[in-house]
């Protein structure tokens, strides 16, 4: 199990979560028996994930595909030091979308 990263939100709230291992492969450690304390405030964490979904969404919304409903999916780690991560489903980094189209409903009455 990875060590504990605690956040706080912009309104004060704290936040615990278990954190990940960075890129060398060494253990998340806090000083006494407390979690580390992360740089961040949660929703500066989550800034990057955001920033991440808008520019998924703007490429698959625009162009000719012009799908009715997009959903993306992706697995979220948080960081004492770098915030959030997206996750890695197996050697690659996780994302799943989903594009859905409805039928022209004037079409079908026809």
């Amino acid at each position: 199990m990875d060590g504990l990263v605690e956040f706080r939100t912009e309104e004060g709230a704290l936040i615990v979560v278990e954190g990940v291992e960075d890129g060398t492969g060494a253990r998340l450690v806090a000083r006494g028996d407390g979690p580390a304390q992360a740089t961040r405030t949660f929703e500066g964490a989550l800034g990057g994930v955001r920033a991440a979904a808008e520019s998924a969404l703007r490429v698959l919304r625009d162009g000719t595909l012009q799908p009715d409903s997009v959903e993306l999916e992706f697995g979220v780690k948080l960081s004492a030091e770098t915030g959030a991560v997206i996750a890695k489903g197996a050697a690659e980094g996780h994302l799943l979308v989903r594009l859905s189209w409805t039928p022209d409903r004037t079409a079908a009455q026809a």
